[in-house]
């Protein structure tokens, strides 16, 4: 099995990364303080995020692609309005049993 880089900040050791460069995405990642020690990168389908970074947290972001490639852990879903929509995108991510978590308005995990 092939994933991200591993860093001694992520839980379990496990690899986590985020879905979604959203505004709102991106407050929650300033407020709470969450860097590269806990996300290695984000995905965002808008092409022209691609190859930049999260705006205060300098997380990179890639093409959706980057999941399937890396088969991260974890994937916290920034866009927590599109939840769902965006869960049935990453169904074919339960292969490898990643677990997706949707941080508000409650934390929520879906396996």
């Amino acid at each position: 099995m092939t994933s991200a880089r591993v860093s001694p900040g992520h839980p379990a050791g496990r690899s986590v990364v985020g879905y979604g460069a959203p505004g709102k995405g991106n407050t929650l990642l300033n407020y709470c303080g969450i860097r590269t020690d806990l996300l290695d990168y984000t995905v965002d389908r808008n092409p022209y995020k691609h190859g930049r970074f999260t705006p205060g947290t300098r997380i990179p972001i890639h093409d959706p692609s980057r999941i399937a490639e890396t088969r991260p852990d974890v994937i916290l879903i920034l866009p927590w309005n599109l939840a769902d929509e965006i869960g049935r995108q990453l169904a074919y991510t339960r292969e490898w049993g990643a677990s997706l978590i949707v941080p508000i308005p409650s934390t929520t995990l879906i396996s």
